[in-house]
Formats: C-alpha cells, sequence, structure tokens
C-alpha cells in the first residue's frame, strides 16, 4: 500500500482521483447504512415489536451520536493521521452493520446505530478538508460532486434494493449483504488514500471561535433548518408511499428508484453548475425540496405525479451537499476541519430532530402532518437565507 503524500515537489497538489473514489464508495456505504431502516421501516418495527415511529428513532439515534463525534473528532483524534483515523471509522461501519443484522432487541439495534453514527460523525467531519488535501483548489467543487456520486448511488439503489430485497431475504439478510462491500470499501482505503497528517493541534475551544464567525453561525442555521426539513419528510416516506399513494411492494420499490436514480441528476448538475454565484444557490434546496414536498401533500395519491416530485426532491437532495461544502470550503477555508465538523453537528443534529419531529407528527396526527411540518421547516430555511448575501464572509467579493 502507498503511504505517500497527495503533495509532490512544488507545493502543487497531485489530483489522487483513486482515493476521492473511495471515498465516495464509503459516502454510499453510510449513507446506504444509515438511512436503510427508511425503505425496512415497516418490517423492522415489526420485527423488533416497535411502532414505526420507535423504528424512525433508529435513525435519530445514529444522529445524536454523529453530532457528538462530529464535535470531538479533531481533538480526540489530535495529531493522528488523518488517513488511519479514515480506516478506522469505516472499520467501526462494518461493525455496526454486523451488530444491526444480528440484532434481536431494539436495545440492540439502538446500540448498533450509536456505533454507526461515531463513525458518520467522524468521517463527515474530516471529507470535505481531505478532498480539499486530495485534489487542487479549482477541483474541489468537482471532487466534492464526485464524492456526493457516492451518495447518489447509495439514494439510487439502496432504498429500492432494500425495500424488495427485504420482502424476499428479511431486513436482516439486507443488512449482511453490506458487509462484504464496507470491508472492499475498507482494503480500498488502505491501498488508496496518501498520508494525511494532522498537522497543527486543535481543541475545542477553536470550533467556538469558528462558530463566532456571524456569518458562517447564519449558514450553520441555514443548513439545519434545510436538513431538518428534508429528514422530516424523507425519513418517513415508506409510510406516505404505502398509506397515501396505496403503493405495494413493487410500486414502492419503483417509486425509491426513481427518488434514488434522481441522486444521479443532482450530481451531475453540482459538478458542473455549483460554485459561481454560490449565495444566490444557498436557498436552492429549501426552495425545491419544500415545493416538491407540497406537492406530494396536494398530488400524493397519483404515482406518475408522485414519481415526477420524487424526481425533483432526489435531484436536490443531492445537489444540497455540494452546494453548502463549497460554501463551508470557501468560507472557513483557514479552518476546513474545525468548519467541517461544525457543520456535520448541524446537519446531524437536524437530521435527529427531523426524525423525531416526523415521528412525533406522524405518532399523534397523521403522515399528512408529517409532510405539512416538513414545509413549514423549509419556508424557514428560505426567509433565513434571502439572496445569501449574509453568509459570506467579509472581503469575498460580488458572489
Amino acid at each position: 500500500m502507498s503511504d505517500a503524500t497527495a503533495k509532490p515537489e512544488g507545493g502543487q497538489i497531485r489530483p489522487a482521483w483513486g482515493a476521492v473514489l473511495s471515498m465516495a464508495l464509503c459516502v454510499a456505504m453510510l449513507i446506504a447504512s444509515e438511512f436503510m431502516p427508511v425503505s425496512l421501516l415497516t418490517p423492522m418495527a415489526e420485527g423488533l415489536g416497535a411502532s414505526q415511529g420507535q423504528t424512525g428513532q433508529a435513525i435519530a439515534i445514529s444522529g445524536l451520536f454523529a453530532v457528538v463525534a462530529s464535535l470531538l473528532i479533531t481533538t480526540v483524534a489530535g495529531r493522528l493521521n488523518r488517513k488511519w483515523v479514515m480506516v478506522t471509522l469505516t472499520g467501526m461501519m462494518l461493525v455496526s452493520l454486523a451488530m444491526v443484522a444480528a440484532a434481536q432487541s431494539f436495545a440492540m439495534l439502538m446500540l448498533a446505530r450509536g456505533l454507526l453514527g461515531i463513525c458518520i460523525g467522524g468521517f463527515w467531519a474530516l471529507a470535505t478538508a481531505v478532498i480539499m488535501r486530495l485534489v487542487p483548489e479549482a477541483e474541489v467543487p468537482r471532487a466534492l460532486a464526485l464524492m456526493y456520486g457516492g451518495q447518489a448511488i447509495a439514494a439510487a439503489f439502496a432504498a429500492p434494493l432494500g425495500s424488495y430485497l427485504g420482502d424476499l431475504v428479511g431486513w436482516r439478510g439486507v443488512f449482511w449483504a453490506l458487509t462484504p462491500l464496507v470491508a472492499i470499501n475498507l482494503l480500498w482505503h488502505l491501498v488508496a488514500l496518501p498520508s494525511l497528517p494532522a498537522g497543527r493541534g486543535r481543541s475545542f475551544g477553536t470550533l467556538i471561535a469558528v462558530l463566532r464567525r456571524g456569518y458562517f453561525a447564519r449558514g450553520i442555521f441555514a443548513a439545519m433548518l434545510s436538513w431538518g426539513a428534508a429528514f422530516t419528510m424523507f425519513t418517513y416516506l415508506r409510510p406516505y408511499l404505502e398509506q397515501v399513494t396505496g403503493a405495494d411492494v413493487t410500486t414502492l420499490s419503483v417509486l425509491l428508484l426513481v427518488l434514488g436514480c434522481a441522486g444521479f441528476l443532482g450530481t451531475w448538475a453540482s459538478g458542473r453548475f455549483v460554485g459561481g454565484a454560490i449565495a444566490a444557490q444557498l436557498k436552492l434546496p429549501a426552495l425545491v425540496m419544500g415545493a416538491a414536498t407540497l406537492g406530494l401533500l396536494l398530488t400524493g395519491a397519483a404515482p406518475v405525479i408522485t414519481a415526477g416530485l420524487l424526481i425533483l426532491w432526489g435531484a436536490m437532495n443531492t445537489a444540497m451537499s455540494v452546494i453548502f461544502m463549497t460554501w463551508m470550503s470557501r468560507n472557513v477555508d483557514d479552518a476546513p476541519e474545525e468548519g467541517g465538523s461544525l457543520m456535520v453537528a448541524a446537519i446531524q443534529a437536524s437530521i435527529l430532530l427531523g426524525a423525531v419531529f416526523g415521528g412525533a407528527l406522524l405518532d399523534l396526527f397523521s403522515i399528512h402532518a408529517t409532510l405539512l411540518g416538513s414545509v413549514a421547516l423549509s419556508v424557514a430555511a428560505v426567509a433565513l437565507i434571502g439572496n445569501g448575501r449574509k453568509m459570506l464572509k467579509p472581503g469575498s467579493g460580488p458572489v
């Protein structure tokens, strides 16, 4: 295995696209592992003797641990080489998947999901900073889009395959099937990732200093509202499609596949169009996804229209990550790991709160209330972002 750095003589970064692809596969595995319960929500709830709302909290608990891990990773990892931190986190994901597949109780499931949350928080907190070290600055948006292409792949195939295979081999069999893929990814990390020394030491106080930047704090809150809106709806998409659209297992799998394939459209578009006027792009996720969710409320009984709305939602869901992480890489470029930690903590907290909020609305009222809550958060995000200018660092120019 190579331990060479990505910087040759002269200080110029030599693009390490193999390492970027390894990161992309890790993203795909993380997304598949984190959100597989969405496509398997109903059978998992039945198998563990819990309500659908309670089982949705399995996503929430991973988010809780991810928040803590993302805030502590730069301090706990200290001066450890970031390559080996990534390898360790991927190994933890492998252990978590095996624990989920073997879980005999709801408590065991939650413990396994907590371990996955540590992996999620640690990986995402460092991912953008790692990408910034693997390719030249001008290639960062493209590399981010490629890495988030792993998100599109997972969204395209994990949910529909999870739903379909879960009907054939059971939800445990689906989680067992993920383990060899993660093992391959672990080996790829060992071969492809260059040595990534940590550099200077970091402390929790550094995070506070970055968060005190007004423009960044505003952006963090906007990200929380945007992701919170998305996962208030997405966590409970299967019950919606079953109850409102009347989808059987086959139709459900097709609709989830449509949703996931739309992620490829978002990846393609973000790799080409994200990065210019980034301020104006920040409100697009909440605006487009909120409008699509509102459309589902009004027309959700029509499968064809539902599919069209899910295409819009899925494409923007992938683009949202590239938009906000490109914004972060440019506006906190002097402290990318700290900025990444705070961004991931905000996003994971939003996923947690969105799952809790949506589950409460579902259990107390109806699935329609869950989607309406998602729309309300989207409106709040758009209102906060405005033209995006207040989320740019001073002296950043016209974009």
